[in-house]
């Protein structure tokens, strides 16, 4: 029983991850190799703040929310210089940099990492249902988030910034707010994550998060099918399930994902359930024809 709480635990927040790269790149076209960078910055925000300054867990969390969400505004700043390679060079490259200071930097604990950090209390019980509630209440929230950006003028004025930089500027929409405002609700998405998984792991170590984790992040929001909500949420239920469904083949995941990637590049570039997806192509046709049936039996 542990074990499968533990891998749903685990699932919803790799499945926040999916969703706040999801509106960055599938929402606002700024595609980042750097994801795992602001899932650090949010993981040691939180652990520093119960383990330096002794403060509750929900102080941590809503830190770690505003401290990324303040570094994604500032890390944002360079997509309104550069685009498409330069900017995933960028990203990635900040990737590199965010693991660099916690590994170096003895305040961050270096090398060691962080460890006992604890894991918070609920009604005066320590266990992980009431943090395996918590984690998909905060799930809930991102689908939330994601899905009132995409029915609103944001996310419209956010697909127009995708599609085409300078038609957008022509009718008036300021690309560069929209830019940043979409690093900033990604990064605090995907920090609140780092709180969640840095207080159910207990101990941090900056290796968790260097570049393979961000092409992890990538590959289950293009293989679920970027731009939607139900991709990004399959995605990274379907690749965090993999692994450990697939022990045998443990050892090259990455080598897993990365051929995922390509494939779906070659074969499948709207991804599984993307909106013009070979499979979601099929379910429509599927539900026309069994309307067309109940239509007929009725008539």
């Amino acid at each position: 029983m542990d074990y499968f709480v533990s891998l749903a635990v685990f699932a919803g927040i790799w499945v926040v991850l999916a969703l706040s790269l999801n509106i960055l790149m599938g929402f606002a076209g700024q595609v980042s190799l750097g994801q795992a960078a602001f899932f650090a910055i949010g993981a040691y925000t939180s652990a520093l703040c119960a383990l330096k300054f002794d403060q509750p867990f929900f102080v941590g969390f809503f830190a770690a929310i505003l401290v990324t969400g303040f570094v994604g505004a500032f890390l944002g700043l360079p997509s309104l210089r550069v685009r498409h390679d330069f900017l995933v060079l960028a990203t990635m490259g900040v990737n590199f940099v965010v693991v660099a200071i916690f590994k170096y930097v003895d305040f961050f604990g270096g090398a060691l990492g962080l460890i006992d950090i604890p894991t918070p209390r609920f009604f005066g019980v320590n266990n992980d249902i009431p943090y395996l509630i918590l984690v998909w209440l905060y799930v809930g929230a991102a689908i939330l988030i994601s899905w009132y950006i995409s029915k609103t003028w944001t996310g419209l004025a956010l697909n127009a910034v995708r599609i085409n930089e300078e038609a957008a500027a022509a009718v008036g929409i300021s690309v560069p707010r929209f830019k940043i405002y979409a690093f900033i609700v990604s990064a605090a998405l995907a920090g609140g994550a780092g709180s969640l998984y840095a207080h159910y792991l207990k101990s941090l170590f900056p290796d968790n998060f260097n570049f393979i984790e961000s092409i992890v992040i990538l590959s289950m929001v293009v293989v679920g099918g970027v731009g939607t909500l139900r991709g990004p949420i399959i995605g990274a239920i379907i690749l965090r399930a993999l692994p450990e469904l697939l022990r045998e083949v443990h050892d090259y995941r990455f080598t897993l994902y990365g051929g995922l990637i390509v494939l779906m590049m070659l074969f499948q570039p709207m991804g599984l359930l993307g909106d013009d997806s070979t499979l979601m192509r099929g379910l429509r046709r599927l539900f026309v024809r069994k309307e067309k049936v109940d239509y007929e039996h009725a008539a």
